[in-house]
């Protein structure tokens, strides 16, 4: 794994040797602790939370949706920060290389198993934001072990599962693909909401968004009569997810 080329660890029999070659690149990076108490997000989705950013040190619960990851990874990695995926090996590169994210600043862990959590801690230490697919649930002990860390080095995770205390939920819901006739056509962008749910913030925030848009990345969707004035729109009535900070 080199520090100007993308880190991928794969799957081996001997996991506790992955996890020391791990921590031997990572003692190489030495990241400096960020004193920025949010992390950047693009400016179409700044709207999504109440610090126009995702808060450092804290674990937010996401939707499993890699469109969604590479979304909120995206103002980071493009800023010049280091990006972290564990557990998630079918994330396409090519996908991420259109969100914007930087590939040569790109850390991936395809499959860590059940040393998923060691492997997070590990880069905690000089990534500042890590996606994680949980291979195992997690423990209360062991989240409130890693939410120091995470404290300490200023670092944030996005989860795929439920987290003992996270700072809030974001999901991805109502997907609508466009370019699709009556039989024929091809995919061309799709349109999503996403919501939030923050500690700060416990009544739901919602955008409506392009991911990806026609060329690739994020893009604002279009605004309808609809989302003026729902009222006027026949049979239609404001919905929001159910929603449960863990």
């Amino acid at each position: 794994m080199g520090i100007g080329t993308i880190a991928a660890l794969s799957p081996a029999d001997e996991r506790a040797g992955d996890i020391l070659r791990l921590r031997r690149e990572i003692g190489r990076m030495q990241r400096r602790r960020s004193d920025d108490a949010t992390l950047p997000l693009h400016p179409v989705l700044q709207d999504l939370l109440p610090e126009r950013g995702l808060q450092t040190g804290a674990v937010y619960s996401v939707s499993p949706s890699p469109s969604l990851i590479f979304a909120l990874m995206s103002a980071v990695s493009q800023r010049g920060s280091w990006c972290a995926a564990v557990g998630m090996p079918t994330l396409g590169l090519e996908a991420a290389a259109g969100f914007g994210i930087d590939l040569s600043r790109l850390i991936l862990v395809p499959a860590p198993a059940e040393r998923w959590l060691a492997v997070v801690s590990a880069l905690a230490e000089v990534v500042p934001l890590i996606a994680v697919h949980p291979g195992t649930s997690v423990r209360d002990a062991d989240a409130a072990r890693l939410a120091a860390r995470l404290r300490d080095r200023g670092c944030t995770v996005l989860t795929t599962s439920t987290w003992p205390q996270s700072e809030g939920l974001i999901s991805l819901h109502d997907p609508h693909w466009e370019g699709l006739g009556e039989g024929w056509g091809l995919l061309s962008e799709r349109t999503v909401t996403l919501t939030a749910q923050t500690r700060s913030t416990p009544r739901p925030q919602s955008l409506r968004v392009q991911l990806p848009g026609g060329l690739g990345a994020i893009e604002a969707a279009p605004v309808t009569a609809k989302d003026w004035a729902p009222e006027l729109v026949e049979g239609s009535e404001p919905a929001y997810p159910r929603w449960a900070v863990a």
